[in-house]
């Protein structure tokens, strides 16, 4: 099929997050499968920054190739995307996103004209391209060029919405009669993600379990009745992991390669980690590792409630990540009163976080939610055994058999589980065993891309 990609940052040319990763590996395993892959990005000023080698396609187009023949299209506009940011500066969100992101989503579907590509599916991704199956069936439904084409929404993260004060509507350029609780409007304001899943053909989770999880109030953040009267045509899809990036056997980053018949070698990984953080260099105490945004709901308000019980254990910790105030300085306390068991980076440090992943025995995600998670993937790629709270994608990855799980979201069970893993590395062999069947875990982007490509027969099929 002929598929156009449409999301607000791609790895390689702009990211803030798992979006990103997710953008740029994604296309690539579609394109193996024998689909026709565009993809259509803001041109950022990270874009222009990073000198990317660039075609001409017309007077004012230009376009970067990626896989085999994948054209990533860049919409232009120096007043909304020349700028230092992609959403927003340090302190807020641009004022203007509005503005910003409608513009994108309108010139995306001109694009399509502009390059002949009739696109039989646009994949749209979170709140930012949501307005593409809006203005498609409002606006560039009475061109022929635009009849048959589909929509599928995929949402990443359904506590980011888009959400804009109603005075600006008529920047939208729409007609003020969807405006009203069945379509945009959300408790007075416009809802740009509300309106991609009433328009879109299909919608999809990045999991199984997170596309239930949210139509119940908890982790529907106000969309759930929506989301539920959508419910066939919800479905989940969990993300996959780029095997060529997270491979400990090549990986340049970490200190000894190993794979699963040389997973004994992940101990000169775990000396080389103790080292680096200052930790005593003891091959017997387990040694956790997070790479984490330091947040609530990333399971850090349990974490620093529990961390003197856990300390009170034969362990280390090692956590890498930046977030909120309020658990940097419970961590930084925790740091001083601990300076032999935990080991604390308050930055984003991409090489370190690949040595905590082949150097720890243990991963801890306690996420409150998540709706998919790359993080315990990558461990389970570098036998280090993830412990985390079922819950979203955690829930769909995450068992007996290849980590550590709790179910009730306390600061009992959190460290009630961690005790129960630590007896488990305290046996050789029951470790050994654990690691092997977590590196023989397989979650690459094929399976995903194949279940996408169903996907895209559904929505054609209407």
């Amino acid at each position: 099929m002929k598929v156009l990609f449409a999301a607000s940052e791609v790895v390689g040319f702009a990211k803030t997050g798992g979006l990103a990763d997710v953008c740029g590996a994604l296309p690539l395993a579609l394109e193996d499968l024998g689909h026709q892959v565009v993809i259509v990005l803001p041109k950022y000023k990270c874009v222009q920054d990073k000198k990317i080698k660039m075609f001409k396609s017309g007077k004012d187009l230009s376009y970067a190739l990626i896989g085999k023949n994948i054209r990533v299209y860049f919409i232009d506009n120096n007043a909304y995307f020349n700028r230092p940011g992609l959403y927003g500066d340090k302190t807020k969100d641009y004022t203007d996103n509005l503005e910003r992101f409608s513009f994108y989503c309108r010139k995306s579907l001109e694009l399509l004209k502009e390059i002949n590509f009739k696109a039989e599916i646009i994949h749209i991704h979170d709140w930012q391209a949501s307005l593409i199956p809006v203005y498609l069936k409002n606006i560039f439904n009475k061109d022929p060029f635009y009849a048959d084409m589909c929509t599928v929404l995929t949402i990443h993260n359904l506590g980011y919405q888009g959400i804009f004060v109603k005075d600006e509507f008529e920047k939208l350029g729409l007609d003020w009669e969807i405006f009203n609780p069945d379509q945009l409007e959300f408790y007075g304001k416009i809802n740009l993600l509300k309106g991609g899943i009433v328009y879109a053909d299909i919608v999809n989770t990045v999991s199984v379990t997170y596309s239930k999880e949210i139509l119940e109030p908890e982790l529907g953040f106000g969309l759930e009745g929506v989301l539920r009267e959508k419910k066939d045509k919800l479905y989940g899809v969990l993300n996959g992991l780029d095997y060529s990036i997270w491979d400990p056997n090549t990986d340049k980053n970490i200190c000894c390669n190993f794979s699963a018949k040389s997973s004994t070698d992940k101990t000169y990984d775990k000396e080389d980690l103790q080292k680096l953080s200052g930790l005593p260099v003891k091959a017997d105490i387990p040694l956790i590792g997070m790479v984490s945004r330091i947040a609530e709901h990333k399971g850090f308000d349990i974490l620093t409630l529990g961390l003197d019980e856990i300390c009170a254990q034969k362990v280390q910790l090692v956590i890498l990540g930046t977030g909120d105030l309020k658990y940097h300085r419970a961590l930084e306390i925790a740091a001083a009163k601990y300076p032999k068991k935990i080991s604390l980076t308050l930055d984003f440090n991409d090489v370190l976080a690949h040595k905590i992943y082949a150097g720890a025995d243990i991963f801890l995600m306690p996420s409150a939610y998540e709706p998919c998670g790359l993080g315990q993937l990558i461990a389970l790629r570098y036998g280090t055994i993830p412990l985390v709270f079922k819950t979203g994608g955690l829930a769909d990855t995450i068992n007996p058999s290849n980590g550590f799980v709790f179910s009730q979201y306390n600061k009992g069970a959190l460290v009630s589980t961690i005790k129960k893993a630590l007896a488990v590395f305290s046996s050789r062999k029951q470790s050994a065993a654990l690691i092997q069947k977590a590196m023989r875990c397989n979650f690459s982007w094929e399976a995903s891309a194949k279940k996408y490509s169903q996907l895209y027969v559904k929505a054609k099929a209407g």
